[in-house]
């Protein structure tokens, strides 16, 4: 009975002593002698399992021939002992090949850091070697070790933000904003009356006649007669409009191109516009603008050593003889900073204060930069009682696939326009003139 239960009583003792990593996944272990220990171990236990092995075989064949059978608590023994010992010889497999790649890891290591400290030539030494054969090391020791020793390797195949280093896991910050190109500042509108038409053109009576004969008379003495004239003017209603192709895709996948295309449109009408209430001849469908209606300039006296201020100056006083005082100048940038930096003759500036400028000026009128004025011309008036824009459709963006082929190519037009007359009533509000060889 006594022989019976020694199996037992040994295979309860060795699973209670089996090494932590004998039984399923060898740990990751990275130290060679911890392996080399755990695998002596492992070995130990597997000896003791066979032997167990061998006496419970022994047992069951004795009792075989004594009884003719085995007892259950022998054979359940016997597949405990078995199982132990394949699972026992496993983990021992799995030992031995963990210690194996653990052992080539290290050696590679050693090998990588004696290259960097050679520069990759000659005989490959380790760390410990390159350490211990430094001079700074040896006087440190010869010195009796004392203090502080500072000892400087190079440094081989460092990570850093070039590729194949850390190159690849730096990415770059994206802005959202779409830098646009540069747009002009509109002010030309701004200057003028503005109205709005539910027509095609705008008819209006403009008085050319005016001679007046009005004086004293004597009693019973036929009056003076004066004359008035007026004729009839029409100011048409002209259409200004662009338009550009977007492919379908581009539209839906692209979130800011809508906004983009709307803006740059819109953009592009404001800039004609602006030209055509400056300059359009009246020709065609351009409108009949500022200038080509705006009275000559001409000084009513001479000034000696006439500056660009003072040609401005005599063409205010000219609109102030036709009875229609100046509110306002228009000059190109230019123009208008040659002008500011007028000196005396002491370099002190004629009139401008470049501390406290309250707003482009001169002779008390404000002065609009446009770069839609030529150089060296300026245009000088009253212009609130000069001109009415009369707008009949604000500006427009309309998009469609309605257009020649686009449906089968997936193509949107988007089209952007405005309607608009420009009367211009008062010609002799408006003085037009160049600077010529003026000084600034």
């Amino acid at each position: 009975m006594t022989k019976m239960l020694m199996p037992s009583i040994a295979l309860a003792a060795l699973m209670a002593q089996r090494p932590a990593a004998v039984i399923g996944t060898v740990r990751n272990e990275t130290n060679p002698g911890d392996l080399e220990a755990l695998m002596k171990e492992t070995k130990e236990v597997l000896q003791r399992v066979e032997s167990d092995v061998k006496k419970t075989a022994e047992e069951a064949l004795k009792q075989s021939k004594d009884t003719g059978a085995t007892t259950t608590e022998l054979k359940k023994n016997a597949d405990a002992l078995l199982t132990a010992q394949k699972t026992l010889g496993d983990s021992l497999e799995k030992i031995a090949n963990r210690l194996e790649k653990v052992e080539t890891r290290n050696s590679d290591l050693e090998q990588q850091v004696a290259q960097r400290g050679r520069g990759g030539g000659g005989d490959v030494k380790s760390f410990g070697q390159l350490v211990a054969e430094n001079e700074v090391i040896r006087a440190f020791a010869a010195n009796g070790s004392k203090g502080t020793a500072r000892l400087a390797l190079p440094v081989k195949q460092a990570i850093t933000s070039v590729s194949p280093g850390a190159g690849g896991l730096i990415w770059s910050d994206r802005e959202t904003e779409i830098v646009g190109m540069p747009k002009r500042q509109m002010t030309i509108r701004s200057l003028l009356m503005q109205g709005s038409t539910g027509s095609n053109s705008i008819e209006y009576a403009r008085q050319v006649t005016r001679t007046n004969n009005a004086g004293p008379v004597s009693e019973g003495a036929m009056k003076p007669e004066s004359t008035y004239a007026w004729e009839q003017e029409t100011a048409n209603v002209r259409t200004i409009a662009h338009w550009v192709h977007v492919s379908r895709q581009a539209m839906e996948d692209a979130g800011q191109l809508q906004t983009e295309i709307d803006g740059e449109l819109r953009y592009g009408l404001m800039l004609a516009e602006e030209g055509q209430l400056l300059k359009g001849d009246g020709t065609g469908q351009n409108l009949h603008g500022l200038i080509p209606n705006a009275t000559d300039y001409s000084a009513a006296f001479a000034v000696t050593g006439e500056t660009m201020i003072d040609t401005l100056r005599l063409a205010l006083l000219q609109a102030s003889l036709s009875e229609y005082p100046a509110d306002g100048m228009v000059l190109h940038p230019t123009d208008w900073a040659r002008i500011e930096l007028t000196k005396d003759g002491e370099f002190r500036y004629i009139f401008a204060n470049v501390m406290q400028l309250a707003g482009p000026q001169l002779w008390g009128r404000p002065v609009v930069e446009t770069q839609a004025m030529d150089q060296d011309e300026f245009l000088v008036g009253a212009f609130k009682m000069a001109a009415t824009i009369y707008d009949r459709m604000d500006p427009e963006v309309v998009a469609s696939s309605e257009d020649r082929d686009n449906f089968v190519k997936n193509m949107i037009t988007v089209r952007a326009e405005e309607r608009l007359a420009l009367a211009v009533k008062r010609p002799a509000a408006l003085v037009n003139g160049d600077f010529g060889n003026v000084s600034g």
